[in-house]
């Protein structure tokens, strides 16, 4: 297939000079040090510290597609401190301490982010501007509220602000506004050209990347694909949301659909009369999941759930682009910002996200096997990631540091349902926000379903 086609970011990224050609394959059998299943960030965040802490470590990168072409090079471009699982339900299972500092260093996360872009000259379209999440209903401003009191309980440890009705218009001047929550912590990229950037840096490192070779089985001490088996010391499955696809982890996540869409180019004076400009990302605070961002060169890029769960963790290309779900967001954006006219939306797609059962990310690495695994994301990955990577890095080579001491490390969820229960629940999960956010708009009160939808969620 023509990668190009995959999302905006992939024809962005063929468009600066990238033909998205894949790599050369595994040819036979090989040995590493270190393999790594999966050329998306959390592989290639491993492969890179590992090759930084040992630059002489023999690590191969196998990849299916190319790098990029799932998660990493289709999401919504939002760089942030964001873990599935909030600080008060990280207080609440590892102690106040363990919560604080596993939010740290998300937070930190960010910033070395940026840091390793600068080094490597990678053009990303970086901006840190920080994340603007829109309240326009009572009951959101209720929640805008408490997430604000939540984080004073905890030290103000997300710099999380609220934005009366005039600051946050101001901001982004979407219809309706009532108000809004800020946190810097969040830098808008575009993530194909992220990940298309860090291959080439672990390529630069020493690491081998391979690509269009598709891992059949990770077991201790090999992967097997179909041209040949690696050989290693340690084997690191990074296969997010395809991790369903691998044998014996049929039930380890579930994969979920989140589509986007983009305008054509906006010009000026209709950026002047939207806003966005220190480059903030933006949501609301609703319980149907949207997000969105100005893009490097200059769209309205939106996305959000919706899109149904397929039987069986089912993944397929054709999933990837829903047009009654393209419809929803474009109502919903034109719905959010008026002055957007008769503006073009001119590209959609899609892919599928990693959901665990508890809704809990974790890192790890058992000694014993070699086995290591990181995932789990919920769809706040581009962060989560990298600390992922980082923290696979010091377990790989055996550091201990503050990040191998973190909460989530060694966490394991437990197994989703067999199906056809996996399905009911799921996609009852998603209508259950839906229906959330009807009952708000029309009680004008929090609702009674997004309780039930925060039991779900573990939040």
């Amino acid at each position: 297939m023509s990668h190009d086609v995959l999302s905006l970011w992939h024809e962005q990224a063929a468009a600066a000079g990238d033909d998205l050609t894949a790599r050369a394959h595994l040819d036979g059998d090989t040995e590493a040090d270190v393999v790594v299943v999966g050329a998306g960030y959390t592989g290639l965040w491993t492969a890179y510290y590992v090759l930084a802490a040992r630059p002489d470590a023999r690590v191969v990168v196998a990849e299916a597609e190319i790098a990029g072409f799932g998660a990493s090079g289709r999401n919504g471009g939002w760089c942030s401190a964001l873990f599935p699982q909030g600080v008060a339900a990280l207080s609440r299972r590892y102690g106040r301490a363990a919560a604080l500092d596993m939010r740290r260093a998300m937070i930190g996360s960010v910033d070395q982010i940026g840091r390793v872009v600068a080094a490597e000259g990678i053009e990303c379209g970086w901006t840190k501007g920080g994340t603007i999440q829109l309240a326009r209903s009572p009951a959101a401003v209720v929640r805008a509220h408490a997430e604000v009191d939540e984080d004073a309980a905890f030290d103000r440890v997300d710099d999380i602000e609220f934005l009366d009705a005039d600051a946050a218009w101001s901001r982004l001047a979407a219809s309706r506004v009532m108000g809004a929550t800020y946190t810097p912590h969040c830098a808008r990229i575009q993530p194909a050209l992220l990940v298309r950037g860090l291959a080439r840096a672990v390529e630069r490192r020493g690491g081998v990347v391979v690509e269009g070779t598709r891992a059949t089985r990770v077991r201790s001490g090999r992967v097997d694909t179909d041209r040949g088996t690696i050989r290693a010391d340690v084997v690191v499955r990074a296969t997010e949301a395809w991790t369903s696809t691998l044998a014996g982890h049929r039930r380890d996540v579930v994969p979920v659909y989140s589509l986007m869409v983009a305008t054509d180019v906006l010009p000026a004076d209709l950026w002047a009369t939207i806003g966005l400009a220190r480059g903030e990302t933006f949501g609301e605070h609703r319980h149907l999941i949207v997000y969105g961002q100005r893009s490097h060169d200059d769209r309205l890029v939106f996305g959000g759930r919706g899109a149904p769960y397929h039987f069986g963790s089912g993944i397929h290309p054709d999933f990837d682009r829903d047009p009654g779900v393209f419809v929803m967001l474009e109502r919903s954006l034109r719905d959010l910002l008026p002055q957007l006219g008769d503006v073009r939306v001119t590209h959609g797609w899609g892919g599928p996200l990693a959901i665990p059962r508890d809704w809990h990310a974790g890192v790890g690495l058992d000694r014993a096997s070699g086995m290591a695994w990181a995932g789990g994301y919920v769809g706040d990955g581009v962060g989560t990631a990298h600390l992922a990577g980082r923290t696979l890095a010091d377990l790989i080579v055996g550091a201990d540091t503050e990040l191998t001491q973190l909460p989530w490390v060694g966490h394991t969820s437990p197994p989703w349902e067999p199906e056809p229960l996996r399905w009911l629940g799921v996609n009852a999960g998603l209508r259950l926000a839906e229906w959330a956010d009807a009952e708000e708009r029309v009680t004008r009160r929090p609702a009674v379903l997004g309780s039930a939808l925060a039991g779900l969620t573990g939040h």
